[in-house]
């Protein structure tokens, strides 16, 4: 039986075999042939990395773009890097999942109440997809989020990620970044802020695992998450 294309699987089957973007295509299969040394033996994944949870989200998360040598890798959004590394502990101690670990797509990990994606959906050289590049990808992000009836909260990883979701619901004017910012929307829902959980945000101390833990604490709340 064919997928519903207006279906989280739809989307996920679409995503995959994405080649809008010329010079993401050839980066992402480039990245995927000549291998990080330490990841030599693996065979990457080399492709779009669609979003990954639960279903029945009441918390979005957004990030920027997959890894090359994350994401990219394994083909789960978050995984095999230590941005996600921090990402998923964050989760874990807020219980929106199931294990603080996100090291590859058969580690077990699963997200409870909660969904992640990413405005681009291919690794971009250097870490910057090009304004024509998002706007190609953001129309994946919109259909997933008209999947999400429960949703009430949707987490910015970083201002390339608001700016995204600020394009993608018309936000007029456009809000400005800062950590642990919280923006209502005038649906109810609320977009709340953090640093991108990045080794350059990370190593710096710009960003600490208790910074974080604060964002999650607070969408918790906001989902109507009692037991945290």
């Amino acid at each position: 039986m064919p997928t519903e294309p207006n279906s989280l699987q739809g989307i996920h089957d679409e995503v995959i075999h994405c080649f809008k973007c010329p010079r993401l295509v050839d980066w992402r299969e480039q990245v995927a042939r000549e291998k990080r040394a330490a990841f030599a033996d693996q065979t990457y994944w080399g492709r779009p990395v669609p979003g990954f949870g639960d279903p029945k989200a009441r918390v979005l998360v957004i990030g920027l773009a997959p890894a090359a040598h994350g994401g990219n890798r394994t083909g789960r959004v978050f995984t095999g890097d230590r941005s996600g590394d921090w990402l998923f502990r964050a989760m874990h101690r807020a219980s929106f999942a199931n294990k603080p670990i996100s090291t590859d797509i058969h580690d077990g990990l699963e997200l409870i109440g909660a969904y992640v994606a990413a405005v681009v959906r291919c690794a971009p050289p250097k870490n910057k997809p090009t304004p024509e590049e998002r706007d190609k990808c953001l129309p994946y992000l919109e259909r997933e989020l008209a999947l999400f009836a429960d949703l009430r909260v949707i987490v910015c990883l970083g201002t390339f990620a608001l700016d995204g979701v600020a394009r993608l619901l018309n936000l007029r004017p456009k809000p400005t970044f800062a950590h642990g910012k919280e923006i209502d929307l005038p649906d109810g829902r609320t977009i709340l802020c953090t640093f991108h959980p990045s080794q350059q945000n990370t190593f710096t101390g710009r960003l600490t695992e208790e910074m974080l833990d604060s964002v999650f604490t607070r969408a918790a709340v906001l989902a109507g998450r009692t037991e945290v």
